[in-house]
C-alpha cells in the first residue's frame, strides 16, 4: 500500500470515528440529562441543563416513593413483564417450529395470513379484547394484562427464519436414533437458536415493559399499576415535578439496561443469523 492510500485510509476511518462518537454523544445526551435532573430538586425543562448539578440530592427518589407505591409498580411491571416474555418465547418457539419444520397443506398460506395480523393496529383490537377480559372476569388482574401479549407474530417469523437455517440432516439423525418431535425440539433446535431466542426475549420484555395503553385500560386498581402508567401520573395538568418524574423514568430504564447490556452479543447473532433488518 502507498503513502497516498495509506493516509486516504486513515483520513477515512478518522472521519468514521468521528461521525459514530458524534452520533454516540448526541444519543447518550438525553439519558445523561434524565439522570442529571433526577438529581436536582426542583429541576425544571426550561433552564438550559447542567451536566454537573450545584447541589445534586437523591431527595427526588424519596419522593418518588412516597407519592406513589413505586415498589408495587415495579414488581407489577416486573410480573407482566416477565410472564408475557416468557410465554411469549415458548409459544412462538413451538409455532416455528410446526412453520419450519412440520411439512402440512397450506402451511405457506397460513403463514401470510398470521403474518398479516402485524399490519392490523393494536387500538382495533381494543374494545374486543377488553369485552373477553371482562367476560373472564380478567379486569384488573395480571392475567387480563398478560394473555393478549403471549401470542407474538414476530416472534413467530424471527424463529422460524433461525430454525431453517438448521440442517435438516441433524433432524433426520436424530429420528434414525428414535427421537421423536419434542426431543428433536427441546434437544436440538432450541440450542441451536439461542442467540434467535435471546433476541425475541429482549424484544419481548422491552415491549411489554413499555406497554402503556392495555395495562392503562385493564388494571384500574393504582396498586396494579405498571411503570409508564404510574410515571403519567407523575405528569399535572399545569405543572409537572420534572426531578420526581425523571427519577422515575431512570428507575424504569435500570432493567431494560441491563437485560440488553447482558443479551446484546446474541442479540447481533440473532440479528445476523436471520436476516432481519
Amino acid at each position: 500500500m502507498t503513502s497516498t492510500a495509506l493516509k486516504n485510509s486513515t483520513l477515512r476511518r478518522t472521519a468514521l470515528y468521528v461521525v459514530l462518537i458524534a452520533g454516540a454523544l448526541i444519543m447518550v445526551f438525553p439519558f445523561v440529562w434524565t439522570v442529571v435532573t433526577s438529581i436536582t430538586p426542583g429541576a425544571t425543562l426550561t433552564t438550559t441543563p447542567k451536566i454537573i448539578p450545584d447541589d445534586p440530592s437523591l431527595a427526588p427518589y424519596f419522593e418518588l416513593f412516597d407519592r406513589v407505591p413505586f415498589a408495587r409498580v415495579i414488581m407489577n411491571s416486573l410480573v407482566i413483564a416477565g410472564a408475557s416474555t416468557i410465554l411469549q418465547v415458548v409459544t412462538s418457539a413451538m409455532a416455528a417450529y410446526v412453520f419450519a419444520r412440520l411439512p402440512f397443506p397450506g402451511r405457506g398460506a397460513i403463514f401470510v395470513v398470521y403474518l398479516a395480523t402485524m399490519m392490523i393496529p393494536f387500538q382495533v383490537l381494543i374494545v374486543p379484547l377488553f369485552a373477553e377480559m371482562k367476560t373472564l372476569g380478567l379486569i384488573n388482574t395480571y392475567w387480563g394484562a398478560i394473555l393478549p401479549t403471549i401470542a407474538s407474530a414476530f416472534g413467530v417469523f424471527l424463529l422460524r427464519q433461525a430454525m431453517s437455517t438448521v440442517p435438516y440432516d441433524l433432524d433426520q439423525a436424530a429420528t434414525l436414533d428414535g427421537a421423536g418431535h419434542f426431543r428433536i425440539f427441546f434437544q436440538i433446535m432450541l440450542p441451536l437458536i439461542r442467540p434467535a431466542l435471546a433476541t425475541l426475549t429482549v424484544f419481548a420484555f422491552l415491549n411489554t415493559w413499555n406497554s402503556f395503553l392495555w395495562p392503562l385500560i385493564i388494571l384500574r386498581d393504582p396498586l396494579m399499576q405498571t411503570l409508564p402508567v404510574a410515571l403519567s401520573s407523575l405528569q399535572g395538568q399545569f405543572s409537572t415535578q420534572w426531578d420526581v418524574l425523571m427519577a422515575g423514568s431512570v428507575i424504569s430504564i435500570i432493567p431494560m439496561f441491563a437485560l440488553y447490556v447482558f443479551a446484546q452479543k446474541y442479540i447481533v447473532q440473532g440479528v445476523a443469523g436471520t436476516g432481519l433488518k
